[in-house]
């Protein structure tokens, strides 16, 4: 197989690096993903990833919480995961750096773009935690940020569920898969996609979405070298 992108940024759920415990870190689990992350630096493929915490803290739960300091939390959250990927990588001979939207120099780069770019040229892997580095964004948002400041070619989010639907496909039998849809459609249908922060951004700067399955993590290769395995959400 050829890759039909040369960099690109795959956003993964906090929820599935758990695996089946649900809750933590599943190292069994993140090596699963990790495979196929290896095939594509092989393959000369860029790779970015961007991870969320919700395996460890979601900062929309937090009741009555406040707000921004639940949303610091989260961004904690990801610098686990963030770690826990980039560890397992390294163990399975990729380059790996995390670099963080915060500052936290003891354990992670402080992100900078240029040093980002220049470590994807080394086909070195980086994944980047806390989001966007501010309350109220998501790490979609995040990750559409960081794809669209890097220059990536498609930002590649892996789900549970193999495309966008116009209805949830758990709960409804009759629920229509869309090959391909816009993201105007998305924003005007409320499907849950992503985020509209995430969305809108996207289709600002005319960065396609490719939302697929990681049910079969060879989707993520196949994924990058244009087959068919999910929908595609462009402008």
């Amino acid at each position: 197989m050829e890759p039909k992108y040369k960099r690109v940024l795959l956003k993964l759920s906090g929820e599935a690096l758990a695996g089946e415990q649900k809750s933590g870190i599943d190292f069994d689990t993140v090596t699963k993903y990790c495979e196929p992350v290896k095939k594509l630096v092989e393959m000369g493929v860029e790779v970015a990833i961007v991870v969320g915490g919700g395996n460890f803290w979601r900062g929309r739960s937090s009741g009555s919480m406040d707000r921004t300091r639940a949303d610091h939390m989260g961004m904690l959250a990801t610098v686990i995961n963030a770690l826990g990927v980039a560890d397992t990588l390294t163990q399975m001979g990729v380059d790996a750096r995390v670099q963080t939207a915060l500052a936290m120099p003891q354990v992670a780069e402080l992100y900078v773009k240029d040093k980002a770019e220049r470590h994807l040229r080394k086909g070195r892997v980086v994944v980047f935690g806390c989001g966007t580095g501010n309350p109220f964004f998501s790490t979609d948002t995040g990750a559409a940020l960081r794809a669209v400041e890097i220059g990536a070619d498609i930002m590649l989010k892996a789900t549970m569920v193999d495309g966008v639907y116009d209805k949830d496909p758990h709960k409804y039998d009759d629920a229509v898969k869309f090959e391909t849809i816009t993201f105007q459609e998305v924003l005007q249908r409320g499907l849950q996609v992503m985020d509209s922060t995430a969305a809108s951004l996207c289709m600002d700067n005319s960065l396609p979405i490719l939302v697929f399955s990681l049910e079969d993590t060879d989707n993520i290769v196949k994924a990058v070298c244009g087959e068919n395995v999910g929908t595609v959400v462009t402008n």
